[in-house]
């Protein structure tokens, strides 16, 4: 396939375990698991960061969010960064950007990156508004919304997505569909909303020892004033959650629809993934934290399909989000103009078995002296931003190394963690300093360290003279008349 096509589907917040394709029994996502089918997924696809903005500057870039500092929602991608966009609009490639998703670029680096962008259809609604009684609020949880013909941002940027479609640029395309949901708030129109049985589905995994977890998801759970919440509460929040999922496989399949009806399947390479997860009740925990490392936070359902590489394949390799910018750019023929760390996944589409890498890293979090770049939201986010001010060591910056059994997390102000994801996939088991995994435990360990030191910066592309001209008057030399 020469210079293909490139749709590029990103929902926000969207768990990995709750798509069909990834083993959910539950949820009813026939686009996705078509999609699947159609091409590779990778269950063991990590995110670089746990929050939005980082995690998405480092697909993007190819880069980990220590790299330039890119752990922030407002250190974003500035004109003079590389990002996978411009680069592919630089090599001839029409970029459209359908709807007006931002948390991703600086200003003036939009400018640069995509040839158009934002809504064909205007929203003629937002996000948020009342939320029921009680506890409701610091779940997050909306509930029902009225299907009473307004437009939110992501049917716009659908329905944006639909309209350009039906008169696509002669030219390779890229058109890329960044959505909010299943980001919270959890609201959602029917009939989705009735879709699920909330008796039909299983409750959130359990705490573990408390004793041995990370501080911040005790203080959540009380400063949120969610430890009472119960089994058929969180059940409402999870139906309430996989109905936006279905919500959003739909538009997945009208988006792929007005591929077909364009006459580009063929040519058109597609990618979905999200840029982190969600905690859903688990560990009775809601959304997500800064340094959040659960597997329910960063596992990402990333499914590539590419015409003729491979159908109804899924890859065990362990695989890093930074890995998308260079899997895009082998199948566009254009080679990167700078220094990332993305290792392209182009032959594990030709061949799932194929090796990749050994580890995947995940980081998130701050020191106690960036503590006046932490996050001050307001309602219902506001206890959030209220507890990182009140004891910024709760946010304490934080690594998680994964192998294919394995997780190893270091924290900055806290205890590590040692998790064995074979007989405990929710990581709740903290088995750190047990003596019986002490050498894997300091393998995983160096590995951090190994990481931390050849990933720590970029050489730019360009070198600087060393004695370069300076055009200033010389000391002690008598002014020019």
């Amino acid at each position: 396939m020469s210079r293909p096509n490139f749709l590029i589907f990103m929902p926000d917040q969207l768990r990995a375990d709750a798509i069909g394709a990834f083993g959910n029994p539950h949820v009813s996502t026939p686009h996705i698991d078509a999609l699947a089918a159609r091409g590779t997924a990778f269950p063991n696809a990590y995110v670089q960061h746990p929050v939005c903005s980082p995690s998405r500057a480092s697909l993007l870039t190819g880069w980990y969010p220590h790299t330039a500092g890119h752990r922030t929602l407002t250190h974003l991608l500035k004109p003079h960064e590389p990002n996978l966009l411009r680069i592919l609009k630089d090599a001839g490639y029409h970029v459209t950007w359908a709807g007006m998703r931002g948390d991703t670029f600086a200003p003036g680096a939009t400018e640069l990156s995509v040839h158009e962008y934002g809504f064909a259809q205007f929203p003629t609604i937002g996000y948020g508004g009342p939320y029921p009684d009680g506890v409701w609020s610091r779940l997050f949880y909306r509930g029902e919304v009225p299907d009473d013909g307004r437009v939110d941002p992501d049917e716009a940027a659908v329905r944006t997505a639909e309209s350009w479609l039906e008169s696509p640029p002669a030219e390779p395309w890229v058109l890329f569909v960044p959505l909010v949901a299943p980001h919270c708030p959890f609201q959602v129109e029917e009939p989705w909303f009735s879709q699920y049985d909330r008796d039909a589905l299983p409750g959130p995994a359990e705490p573990g020892d408390r004793a041995r977890e990370p501080r911040y998801m005790q203080a959540i759970r009380e400063a949120y004033g969610i430890e009472e919440v119960t089994d058929e509460q969180w059940r409402e929040v999870t139906a309430t959650y996989y109905g936006m999922i279905s919500r959003l496989d739909d538009q997945l399949g009208r988006v792929m629809k007005a591929v077909q009806t364009a006459g580009a399947a063929e040519s058109t390479v597609t990618l979905f993934f999200a840029d982190h997860g969600e905690y859903l009740g688990d560990f009775g925990l809601i959304e997500k934290w800064p340094s959040a490392l659960h597997d329910c936070i960063t596992r990402d359902p990333l499914i590539i399909s590419a015409p003729g590489l491979g159908e109804g394949q899924t890859s065990q390799a362990m695989v890093e989000m930074v890995d998308v910018l260079p899997t895009v750019l082998e199948l566009a023929g254009v080679d990167a103009p700078h220094r990332h760390f993305g290792r392209s996944l182009v032959s594990l589409l030709r061949d799932p078995a194929a090796p990749h890498r050994e580890f995947a890293f995940t980081e998130g979090g701050f020191t106690v002296e960036e503590a006046n770049r932490l996050e001050q939201p307001s309602f219902p986010y506001d206890r959030k931003g209220e507890l990182q001010h009140a004891d910024p060591t709760l946010v304490g910056k934080a690594i998680a190394v994964r192998d294919a059994r394995w997780t190893y997390v270091w924290r900055l102000y806290e205890e590590p963690e040692f998790y064995d994801r074979t007989t405990d996939p929710h990581e709740r088991d903290n088995l750190a300093g047990h003596e019986k995994h002490a050498q894997v435990q300091q393998r995983l360990h160096d590995a951090m360290v190994r990481w931390l030191v050849e990933t720590a910066d970029v050489l730019p592309a360009e070198d600087d003279p060393r004695l370069p001209d300076v055009v200033l008057p010389v000391p002690g030399a008598a002014p020019k008349p």
